[in-house]
């Protein structure tokens, strides 16, 4: 996902609860602060423009934030990284791990009223698959079988779904995978109503009709407003909060705006712009209203791998050995981050390998010169770096530009982009040079990082070669793609993350992606007028389990 308390949730101990839950329920030693809050009230908060609400293609942050309280799915990951049951009262997996079977929970309903049984989870995957959707995280479901044929147009459903009874949704898989129940809690999997339609069915996209704690008054109201409202006939654990206003706001300057918005009392949660942190913390903090968490987060320089001047791993690595990143972080990030040496993060504990990016270690400059001048980047070239306006990466960015002027002596131009605009221009063919990039786990495995970033069968070009999948560096390694199937066919935990990282080192060794910092996420949350109020598995703030005092 493109996104003072401290992650605790580690990779070797997922754990699929056997009781269904309400989704993003959360066992933090504070207790459930619910019990001391009251219903009612407005949240009130302010986003960036989505690329998209609707779960076919709900994919950065912000269209998370709207879509994960819009629908409920199978599975969903609590703040902590556990995935517990939601929709799901069971599930079984075949001893070849090609297929599952999972029960639903019986009686529950869309906001619409229409039910939501095994057909609405077929109809929802189905439509995602579709190649006329273009979805951009369809790639999530392409194990399942009949996904090609979907994608070619020669059928209109995914042939490896089945609804034995109303209440039971068997999914074949084309080939093994044996964490594939996790993967389901990602919003892509959420089950639609008949009134979906198609993907491309625009009153839908801009007011989809849901089944989760929050549905939508009104519709989008593109770069002004989304309003959500308790779902008084959700089917689980009722919200608190009567509404959640989301202003959107400015992409050029967002966090400001949100970061003003906090101090006036206009908004109730807020990320700040990098100058104000330490004085945003030490105001705030003492307050019991500053969040600071270290989450399943990392932050990259995306490098195009197979065009332009990033094309010799060489390069790329010249690229690293220039960047100074323990001067960015004391001098920008005032000590708030921490340096990257892997493309995993640190909270998959069982299979992080610290230092596996020697190039991130410490610059070297005479290392990154020597590189460049063997791939061919000669100083006095130009090498372009784009990044999202309005996030607060304008100060880390210049950093970054100048070290590796100063350093190779190229011309780097740094351009700044609407994020929605970024995104888009990843994806296009001929595209060239470096984009700054960063990924949050829509599901707590290393498959997430592994397969959606860098497999070959998450590349998917279409006819034009944009990418439409989430492999935006076009990266591609056999050797690596093999050993990805190999970990989702291993019934063995232990054998399964061996395998992981062997992959993510022929991923390093090629320098597929430039790691930069480990994710570190600052918020500002009105914990005067609100209980309960946590960072979410996606970095939201946790809309679902917040009560007024």
């Amino acid at each position: 996902m493109r996104g003072a308390r401290s992650a605790k949730w580690v990779a070797g101990a997922i754990v699929i609860a056997l009781a269904a839950t309400a989704c993003g329920g959360s066992d933090d030693d504070s207790g459930d602060d619910n019990d001391s809050g009251k219903a009612g009230g407005t949240f009130r908060m302010g986003i960036t423009e989505p690329v998209a609400i609707d779960p076919y293609n709900a994919q950065e942050s912000e269209g998370i934030l709207v879509t994960d309280n819009l629908f409920t799915g199978l599975y969903e990951p609590t703040s902590d990284g556990e995935v517990v049951p939601a929709l799901a009262t069971s599930k079984e997996v075949s001893s070849d791990g090609k297929t599952w079977t999972f029960k639903i929970k019986a009686g529950t309903k869309f906001s619409n009223g229409e039910p939501v049984n095994a057909e609405a989870f077929i109809r929802g995957w189905s439509r995602v698959a579709q190649k006329s959707a273009a979805s951009d995280v369809a790639y999530h479901m392409a194990g399942i079988a009949g996904f090609d044929d979907v994608q070619a147009g020669k059928a209109d459903t995914l042939s490896g779904l089945s609804a034995p009874d109303e209440n039971t949704l068997q999914v074949k898989l084309s080939a093994p995978d044996f964490e594939f129940d996790i993967k389901t809690s990602h919003t892509v999997f959420s089950p639609v109503p008949e009134a979906a339609g198609d993907a491309k069915n625009k009153t839908y996209n801009e007011a989809p009709i849901g089944n989760g704690p929050f549905k939508m008054q009104g519709k989008w109201e593109h770069n002004k407003s989304i309003t959500l409202v308790r779902n008084d006939d959700y089917g689980l654990t009722k919200a608190q909060l009567d509404t959640v206003q989301i202003d959107i706001l400015n992409a050029n300057n967002g966090v400001t705006l949100e970061y003003q918005g906090f101090e006036s009392g206009q908004y109730d949660w807020a990320r700040m712009p990098t100058p104000q942190l330490p004085t945003a913390k030490a105001k705030y903090e003492p307050q019991d209203e500053w969040i600071q968490q270290d989450t399943n987060g990392m932050n990259y320089l995306l490098p195009i791998t197979d065009n332009g001047p990033m094309k010799d791993q060489k390069a790329r690595e010249a690229v690293s050995y220039a960047i100074d990143r323990d001067a960015i972080i004391k001098g920008v990030f005032q000590g708030m981050y921490t340096k990257s040496t892997t493309i995993l993060p640190p909270v998959f504990q069982d299979v992080y390998q610290k230092d596996l990016c020697t190039s991130c270690i410490k610059q070297d400059k005479a290392k990154a010169k020597q590189l460049a001048s063997e791939a061919g980047l000669e100083p006095g070239s130009t090498l372009e770096l784009a990044y999202n306006t309005g996030s607060g990466h304008e100060e880390w960015i210049q950093a970054v530009q100048q070290q590796l002027e100063d350093v190779l002596g190229v011309k780097v131009t740094a351009t700044g982009k609407p994020f929605a605009e970024l995104l888009e221009d990843q994806q296009k063919s001929g595209a060239t040079g470096l984009y700054r990039y960063a990924w949050g786990a829509d599901y707590p495995t290393p498959d997430n990082y592994l397969f959606p970033l860098l497999d070959t069968a998450s590349i998917n070009k279409d006819s034009s070669g944009n990418v439409t999948g989430d492999n935006r560096s076009r990266y591609s390694n056999k050797a690596f793609d093999d050993l990805v199937a190999q970990a989702r066919a291993s019934n063995d935990p232990a054998a399964r993350n061996e395998l992981y990282k062997q992959a993510e080192k022929v991923a390093m060794d090629d320098m597929a992606l430039i790691p930069l910092w480990n994710r570190t996420q600052l918020r500002l949350a009105n914990t005067k007028e609100f209980a309960n109020i946590e960072m979410d598995f996606h970095e939201n703030p946790n809309l679902a389990e917040i009560s007024q005092k």
